[in-house]
């Protein structure tokens, strides 16, 4: 369900509107409309107002015979972050009203349209939906192109909470191949047989447990004059058990967003094509259920990847790593790009890390992480970059096979690391990042540009980094 809430442009701000939003600054200089119907500095003095983002001053005014309301809103210092906090707070003040006409502050008008928007997302599976968000938000003030922006990029990132947020039940390895090939984009869909003619171990192995057979989903955008090309992997685990090594119970009730990498992956690869990026792009999506059965993989068993690395799986539950493995690899060996990049929910262990704000980016080169970090602080998808280790390279060996899935004992530890230092070995000599966003990949709270559930973390960092 993509997000509901309609976006229009105006030139100004009709004096008849309903709801009206005007914004002030810290100094108390509110940026009224024309004819705007009530004295703002005298009312932001009365109620001692700071001009901090996401502050509200909510005043009735007359509408003829009915009663209106003007909502004086802070704008901070006006950075795109500022103004970001301001609209959402704006939206989420205008719950269940029909309609927000907004006058919009100087500044980024993409990121506060994008705000605006993501804070109206919802994911109902209810009979009554209770109380909706805004039904439509009218900018006043703004230029047509950045509210376009902003709205293409919340859209995308609605897109990718759906995907994720959509219960296992209905969701699986085909269904996510049927999300992608709705994008109108050309698309390219590896079955159970193609996985096995073509050797793709280590998505076959994690999907075996399943009775919905695994799949690698390929989206290309290719624009005319392109000339450069990125790959970016997306981890497409549509639910994870843990297979034969069982999660707890707890652990799993998440599971269902263990495929927003996969998610972010089509939501982003869609976003460029309507923004008319210039850059080509190759999204590949490896898709899997990961559960226990007769036919599951075993903890020891060695399993086969593309391009003929062995690996031996010390635990089944460490699966992300062994789908991600076969794409990278495919990316490197036949898509020949000038950059790779992947997304997954990874570990548990960035978590404990970076917390539930930054997600880890993990690069072989100094100007890709450079790169991918100024994308992360434009679009408020941010980013810490964590160390490839090399002393760790150890914990990947086996005594059986080319490579450990994980560490035998815990001489180590340093598990996302650990984690990243094995897909560094099938992504080849090219620059590559991976970003591990298990910590920033779902939220438990409504708040902000955030609801409960996933988050499409990824989208406005690949977007902003791939469109620029």
């Amino acid at each position: 369900m993509p997000i509901e809430t309609t976006a229009s442009v105006v030139a100004a701000a009709p004096a008849e509107a309903e709801l009206l939003a005007v914004p002030y600054t810290s100094d108390l200089s509110p940026a009224a409309a024309p004819d705007l119907p009530l004295p703002a500095a005298a009312l932001l003095a009365h109620y001692e107002a700071k001009g901090e983002a996401g502050e509200i001053v909510d005043v009735p005014v007359a509408r003829g015979t009915g009663v209106g309301r003007v909502l004086l809103y802070g704008v901070g210092d006006g950075s795109p972050k500022a103004l970001r906090k301001a609209a959402a707070a704006l939206t989420r003040r205008a719950k269940g009203r029909a309609e927000l006409t907004v006058v919009v502050p100087d500044g980024d008008a993409a990121a506060f349209a994008e705000a605006a928007l993501l804070a109206a997302y919802t994911f109902k599976v209810t009979s009554a939906p209770g109380k909706k968000p805004v039904g439509a938000l009218v900018f006043a003030g703004a230029a047509e192109e950045p509210v376009r922006r902003g709205e293409i990029v919340a859209q995308a990132v609605a897109l990718a909470r759906d995907l994720a947020n959509t219960p296992a039940s209905v969701k699986n390895p085909a269904w996510m191949a049927e999300r992608a090939a709705e994008q109108g984009l050309p698309v390219r869909v590896w079955d159970e047989a193609d996985l096995r003619a073509g050797g793709f171990g280590g998505i076959l192995g994690v999907g075996g447990g399943s009775a919905h057979p695994p799949r690698l989903i390929q989206l290309s955008y290719d624009p005319p004059g392109a000339t450069r090309h990125v790959v970016l992997v997306g981890k497409g685990i549509t639910f994870d058990s843990g297979g034969l090594s069982l999660k707890p119970s707890d652990n799993m009730k998440v599971q269902k967003t263990d495929m927003a990498g996969g998610a972010v992956v089509i939501a982003v690869v869609s976003a460029l094509a309507k923004l008319g990026a210039g850059v080509r792009v190759t999204g590949l999506v490896a898709a899997a259920e990961n559960m226990p059965s007769g036919s599951a993989q075993r903890p020891s068993d060695v399993i086969t990847h593309y391009g003929g690395r062995t690996v031996e799986v010390l635990n089944t539950d460490a699966e992300g790593r062994l789908v991600l493995a076969d794409a990278l690899a495919y990316a490197d060996d036949r898509l020949a790009p000038d950059a790779i990049v992947d997304i997954a929910t990874l570990t548990g262990a960035i978590s404990v890390a970076l917390g539930r704000n930054v997600g880890a980016v993990y690069a072989s080169t100094d100007d890709l992480a450079r790169e991918l970090l100024a994308a992360g602080q434009a679009s408020d998808d941010r980013l810490w970059r964590m160390p490839l280790i090399e002393d760790y390279r150890p914990a990947l060996e086996s005594s059986v096979a080319d490579l450990a899935n994980i560490e035998s004992g815990n001489r180590f530890g340093a598990g996302s690391i650990t984690a990243a230092l094995f897909l560094r070995e099938f992504a080849g000599k090219r620059p590559w990042a991976h970003l591990d966003i298990a910590g920033v990949g779902r939220s438990t709270v409504d708040e902000g540009v955030l609801t409960k559930g996933a988050t499409g973390f990824g989208v406005r960092l690949l977007v902003e980094w791939l469109s620029r």
